[in-house]
C-alpha cells in the first residue's frame, strides 16, 4: 500500500480524552465501556482507551473483537448476536447485549459446550425503534427465561438511544429504564451488575446532573475518540483533532470551472452541477469517494474549495490558497464522524498511529 491518502490517529488525545471521560463518569457513578468501533477496533485504539483507565472495550462485530482479544480488558459485543455466530460470541465475548430467546438460546447451547457463561445485558427499547422489546412485560418475561438457560448470566439492562430515530436521552426516559431495572432484579432475585443507559449521547445529561444515579454504564465511543456527543456538539474537557487525513496532489492545471457540453450522469448515476467561477487552479488529490464521501471533509486551507469527485479522484480548487501547492504536494484535511469511520474501513487509506 502507498503511504497516501493516509488517516492520522492521535492516540495521545484519544488517551487524554478517556481519563477526562473516565474521571467525569466516575464523579456521577457511571463505569464507561470504551466502543473501538469508529477505528475498526485498531489494537492501538483499544489500548490508547485502556491507558485512559477504561477496562471494558465494545465494539458491534465480532470480527473486530477478534482484533482486541490480547488487550487486557474485558469485551463487549454491542450488535445483537446472530444465531450462526453464536459460538464466536462466546468465545471472543464476555458480554452481548440481547433481545431474542432463540439467540439465548443459541448463546446457552455454545456456553456449554464451551464450558462458559456468557453474560448478557437485555435490551430493552425506549423509543428509538432500534434492538429491544418496546413492551416492558416481554422485556420482563424474556428475562425470566433468560435466567433458566444454562451458561448464560443476566448481568444488565440497557437501551440505545439518539442512532436510528434520534430520540434524545432524558431524565424521563434514562428513569424508565431503572424502574424495569428494579422490576427485574425484585421478580428474578438478583442485582443487576450494569444499568446501561446510552452512549456519548447520554454525556450531556450526565454532565447536567440530570442522569438518574442508578444508571451505571454509558458505552462511549464518539466521545473518546472524537470528543462528539449529542448533534456532534463537542463535550466539555476533550479535543475534537483526534482524526485527520493527508491526501497527495497528483496533477496540478489551470481549466475551465465547468465541464464543456455535459450533457451524461456522472459515474453515480447523478447530473452534476457546477459554479462557474473562470479559469481556476485545480488539483486532483488520489483518494475518491470508494474512500470517503467527499462531503465528510474539510480541508484545514480554508482557501481550499473542495468542488467534487469521483471514485478515485477529488477535485479541489487551490486557486486562492496562499500556499505553493504542486505535483506531490500534501493536502490535510479534518473529517466528520463519517468521514473517519469511511476511511479507517477502507484498505485504501492507510492508517498512522501517533
Amino acid at each position: 500500500m502507498s503511504t497516501y491518502p493516509c488517516i492520522n490517529i492521535h492516540l495521545n488525545t484519544i488517551t487524554k480524552n478517556t481519563q477526562n471521560m473516565v474521571s467525569a463518569c466516575h464523579s456521577y457513578g457511571v463505569s464507561p465501556a470504551g466502543v473501538t468501533k469508529l477505528a475498526c477496533a485498531y489494537p492501538e485504539v483499544g489500548q490508547a482507551i485502556i491507558n485512559g483507565g477504561i477496562h471494558l472495550l465494545a465494539d458491534s462485530r465480532i470480527a473486530n473483537l477478534k482484533k482486541l482479544q490480547r488487550l487486557d480488558a474485558e469485551k463487549m459485543l454491542l450488535r445483537i448476536p446472530a444465531i450462526s455466530e453464536a459460538d464466536d460470541v462466546v468465545h471472543y465475548a464476555d458480554i452481548s447485549l440481547n433481545s431474542e430467546l432463540t439467540t439465548l438460546e443459541a448463546l446457552s447451547d455454545a456456553a456449554v459446550r464451551q464450558h462458559k457463561t456468557h453474560q448478557i445485558i437485555l435490551m430493552h427499547d425506549l423509543g428509538d425503534l432500534r434492538e429491544g422489546a418496546f413492551y416492558e412485560e416481554e422485556t420482563i418475561a424474556l428475562s425470566h427465561k433468560a435466567m433458566a438457560l444454562p451458561g448464560i448470566e443476566v448481568v444488565g439492562l440497557g437501551t440505545n438511544l439518539a442512532c436510528y430515530g434520534g430520540v434524545e436521552p432524558t431524565e424521563e426516559n434514562q428513569s424508565k429504564l431503572v424502574s424495569l431495572a428494579r422490576q427485574i432484579e425484585s421478580e428474578l432475585g438478583i442485582t443487576l451488575k450494569y444499568i446501561s443507559g446510552a452512549s456519548s449521547a447520554a454525556l450531556p445529561l450526565m454532565l447536567n446532573g440530570q442522569l438518574p444515579q442508578d444508571i451505571n454504564q454509558l458505552r462511549l465511543g464518539a466521545s473518546l475518540l472524537m470528543g462528539i456527543g449529542l448533534n456532534d456538539d463537542p463535550i466539555p474537557n476533550t479535543r475534537q483533532d483526534t482524526f485527520d487525513l493527508t491526501a497527495e496532489i497528483v496533477e496540478l492545471k489551470i481549466k475551465p470551472s465547468v465541464p464543456i457540453n455535459s450533457t451524461a450522469l456522472d459515474a453515480f448515476g447523478n447530473k452534476p452541477e457546477f459554479v462557474d467561477r473562470g479559469l481556476r487552479k485545480r488539483a486532483i488529490c488520489a483518494i475518491g469517494k470508494q474512500d470517503v464521501d467527499i462531503n465528510e471533509i474539510t480541508p484545514k486551507d480554508k482557501d481550499i474549495i473542495v468542488i467534487g469527485g469521483s471514485s478515485d479522484h477529488l477535485i479541489i480548487d487551490i486557486s486562492d490558497s496562499k500556499t505553493d501547492y504542486h505535483t506531490g504536494s500534501l493536502v490535510e484535511f479534518e473529517l466528520s464522524y463519517g468521514g473517519v469511520l469511511q476511511c479507517m474501513t477502507s484498505e485504501y487509506v492507510t492508517k498512522r498511529f501517533i
